[in-house]
């Protein structure tokens, strides 16, 4: 990636950008101004404006610091680290393999510390700083049956995001996007017909599921001057939680 023209616009990373949360993530900061960098183990073919693309698999410490060194070379700068990549299949717990449970740990836990690492040695060399926003899931703090693995490594990332808020200020803030449930091709698949859509999102107060678009204004949120003192935090985005079991007979309204 040749450095770009527009040094004084802010420069960001999105991992897993190519697709899903990621794409939109990337598609809205880079419509609000910034210089995006994304990235996948495949070349997606096609970016929203003003979005490009190095190939790296971040599970990898080697390939998490060459992409954001690729980010800071090409655009003279980092301002903005989003760790989106993640998720990983329903399996039993009783059953899950080693290696399955290794691979769902080192993508969600590992592939953020080492795109953090690198991420705030850059920021810490800059006079504004930086921010780094992890992208968590109510799983962490709701686990689902089939998703121990994948709760255990979202509970770690938030406590990880608390640990590094704390080692890294002044300079350097870090905070969670705490994701609900949300609509994407892939939860779409998982789920099946829209009749089934449509009971998941009866469970929820706000009677929708989450778009990605509403997770991309959370991160937009973070980076908003009127965030400037917000590190160390978890905003849960999930549309009020779940409703209990009991609610539809203490609410016979709905």
């Amino acid at each position: 990636m040749s450095r770009s023209s527009s040094a004084s616009s802010p420069a960001a990373v999105v991992t897993g950008g190519t697709r899903g949360i990621g794409r939109t993530i990337a598609a809205r900061l880079a419509a609000a101004g910034y210089r995006v960098l994304t990235c996948g183990r495949h070349d997606p073919g096609d970016l929203p404006a003003g979005v490009a693309f190095h190939r790296a698999d971040v599970r990898e410490p080697e390939q998490a610091a060459a992409l954001v060194a690729a980010a800071a070379d090409g655009f003279g700068r980092l301002d903005l680290a989003v760790n989106n990549a993640g998720g990983g299949p329903p399996v039993p717990a009783a059953t899950a393999s080693p290696n399955l449970v290794t691979a769902v740990v080192r993508l969600n836990l590992l592939a953020p510390f080492f795109v953090a690492q690198a991420a705030n040695a850059v920021m810490q060399a800059q006079d504004t700083g930086g921010l780094i926003v992890n992208i968590g899931s109510v799983s962490a703090l709701r686990p689902a049956p089939g998703t121990a693995a994948y709760a255990a490594a979202k509970g770690g990332l938030e406590v990880l995001t608390r640990a590094l808020a704390l080692e890294w200020a002044p300079k350097v803030r870090v905070n969670t996007v705490t994701a609900g449930v949300v609509r994407t091709d892939d939860n779409t698949a998982h789920y099946g017909d829209e009749d089934a859509l449509a009971a998941v999102a009866a469970t929820v107060p706000l009677g929708r599921m989450a778009t990605p678009d509403d997770i991309a204004d959370a991160v937009l949120l973070f980076t908003s001057p009127l965030a400037g003192y917000v590190t160390g935090a978890s905003l849960l985005v999930d549309g009020g939680g779940q409703l209990p079991r009991y609610s539809d007979t203490a609410r016979p309204d709905r």
